[in-house]
């Protein structure tokens, strides 16, 4: 599968599952699980052909994890970034000493009236490397990086999760 369908296919999967199900009539159980088989079919009827094999590679090589199977690989959720409420199961863990949050300049001023905030999101998403920001970050136009007191933010009661992040 060459890159630039890989990259487009894997939008389109993040769209369904963490967005717009409903761009494939597709239907998530509560934790944000779709049926590998379901998803698959349904995506194709859209024109989006892919094999098992090639949802697998993207799975396994997506650079931000988006993506995550059950054991059995008969489902498969988004790991994050959902604005369709789902159930994750996280658990809250300690974070590390500072983590990073990627963003534009056209955001600072807001940033800094009302903090982060997770929008129609569940949760505020950070990074542990300056890379990951800065590939997040740039996507919305000139980069910005914060640096984040994640254990003071932790120690005064904000819950961490795996995949870095945050209840505000």
């Amino acid at each position: 599968m060459e890159n630039k369908r890989l990259t487009k296919t894997s939008k389109f999967i993040s769209l369904i599952l963490r967005h717009k199900p409903e761009t494939i009539n597709i239907k998530l159980d509560d934790n944000g699980c779709a049926n590998v088989e379901d998803l698959l079919e349904k995506m194709s009827k859209k024109g989006h052909h892919l094999q098992f094999d090639d949802l697998v590679y993207i799975v396994k090589n997506n650079n931000k994890k988006r993506f995550i199977f059950n054991e059995d690989q008969t489902k498969i959720r988004a790991n994050q970034g959902h604005s369709i409420p789902v159930e994750l199961n996280l658990e809250s863990i300690e974070p590390p000493p500072i983590l990073y949050h990627g963003t534009a300049t056209r955001f600072i001023e807001s940033i800094q009236e009302k903090g982060l905030i997770k929008g129609n999101r569940q949760h505020v998403h950070l990074s542990a490397d300056l890379d990951t920001a800065s590939q997040v970050g740039k996507r919305h136009g000139k980069l910005v990086i914060l640096q984040v007191k994640a254990t003071e933010m932790h120690q005064q009661g904000h819950s961490f999760f795996s995949q870095w992040s945050v209840v505000l």
